[in-house]
């Protein structure tokens, strides 16, 4: 029971508190893009068994590859304004890059080993 709520807690309460980082006018948006990013999970999809309680995702699932999360942790740092792409690219890095995160801690701090 406190592994769902750890968890879940991570991936729904985490980015609220990332998206206070964000501009006043974007905070939501920053939410709900980071948020949206839990979208990640459709890869499971493609595994037999779809879940697995023992099973790290990390590695495993496409967009849960090394280089998927390498990518993942650019986006955070990359210069937007001075690129001139969209802000919005910045919360999905934070956001994929804290669901690696969270599954994770998942995998080792809950599963028997």
């Amino acid at each position: 029971m406190i592994r769902f709520f750890v968890h879940y807690g991570m991936h729904l309460l985490a980015p609220a508190l990332f998206a206070l980082f964000f501009r006043k006018g974007r905070r939501l948006n920053a939410y709900l893009i980071m948020l949206a990013t839990m979208l990640v999970d459709f890869d499971h999809f493609l595994a037999d068994p779809v879940f697995h309680p023992y099973r790290l995702s990390i590695g495993f699932h496409p967009l849960h590859s090394y280089p998927a999360i390498a990518l993942y942790v650019i986006f955070c740092f990359l210069p937007y304004e001075k690129l001139n792409w969209p802000w919005w690219l910045r919360p999905v890095g934070i956001g994929l890059t804290f669901h690696m995160i969270t599954d994770l801690q998942d995998f080792y701090l809950w599963v028997p080993h």
